[in-house]
């Protein structure tokens, strides 16, 4: 990547020169860029508080004299498979936008084209790109309650091989979700405080709302918390009850070969004064009450409804 200027006036656009130090602008660089820069015009001092992307774990606001700096970690992955994070530092005239990927680059593309807002400031650049960060993440967040209700269905149509695996991934995919918007909702409160008097009132207003938007998806990634926690109580209860009924097939016919086992082991002494002993109906006689005894047993197991 090339370090990009972008002039901040009535709205944003790109620009082929660097800007002088009173005009409101914003940088665009990656983190190797970045390693080999010292100075920056209107950032003397203040450029080496600027955190690198590749060190981007979490969503941070860290607030100074001069400056507010920290780093963006989104809980979702680029073309690439690598995770979504980018380094930023804010003045009252510049933006500093640290990116390996392409996400921010695609993000200022959109502002540049869209125009939405004339009067562009600093306050007003920052909500815009915060807007964008999260723009799509209730239908994220949608088809994740997708894939879990597609999970419940399988359950309660008794099909439970497979579930763990997706189940776990779900879990941890919420749990990203909630730590990644209560970091940002962390971001927006310092954006809003205004420590360092960089924005107007217009402007916290606007980060208010952000920050309103942020609770209202942590919320929402919170039921899907809960949610996940109910479809693995349910998975639970099925296989309870796939236990409970083999347990009782066990019963039952532990139930009916007991008295065959009385039986068998009654005749299998081998006393020499037993009567049947030499009775040349004994063997029948004995298939006959086995069988007899068997069918009762069924017959009292089918009317107390044991099965």
């Amino acid at each position: 990547m090339y370090m990009k200027w972008y002039l901040i006036d009535e709205t944003l656009s790109p620009l082929e020169r660097v800007p002088g130090e009173d005009e409101a602008a914003v940088v665009l660089l990656d983190s190797d860029e970045l390693a080999h820069t010292s100075e920056l015009p209107g950032l003397v001092r203040v450029l080496h508080h600027t955190p690198l992307a590749r060190d981007a774990r979490v969503c941070k606001a860290e607030v100074r004299s001069d400056c507010l700096s920290g780093t963006l970690a989104l809980p979702r992955s680029g073309k690439d498979g690598a995770r979504l994070g980018c380094g930023y530092l804010v003045t009252k005239t510049r933006v500093v936008l640290v990116d390996d990927g392409e996400m921010l680059a695609s993000y200022l593309r959109s502002i540049v084209k869209e125009k939405r807002l004339t009067g562009m400031s600093v306050g007003r650049f920052l909500y815009d790109l915060f807007e964008l960060l999260i723009a799509k993440d209730l239908h994220h967040l949608e088809e994740i309650e997708d894939r879990a209700g597609a999970l419940e269905d399988r359950v309660l149509a008794g099909e439970l091989d497979g579930f763990s695996a997706p189940m776990s991934e779900l879990r941890k995919e919420t749990m990203a979700w909630y730590r990644y918007y209560s970091q940002l909702d962390d971001v927006a409160c310092e954006l809003r405080e205004n420590e360092n008097g960089f924005f107007s009132e217009e402007e916290c207003r606007l980060f208010r709302l952000f920050e309103e938007r942020v609770i209202r998806l942590r919320e929402e990634s919170q039921l899907l918390r809960e949610y996940c926690t109910q479809l693995q109580s349910l998975f639970q209860s099925e296989i309870d009850i796939r236990q409970n009924r083999i347990m009782q097939i066990l019963t039952i016919v532990t139930t009916i070969f007991l008295p065959l086992t009385l039986l068998v082991g009654w005749y299998g002494m081998n006393f020499a004064g037993m009567p049947e002993l030499h009775w040349k109906y004994g063997y029948p006689a004995i298939i006959a009450v086995s069988i007899a005894v068997v069918a009762l047993s069924l017959w009292i197991c089918k009317k107390k409804k044991f099965w």
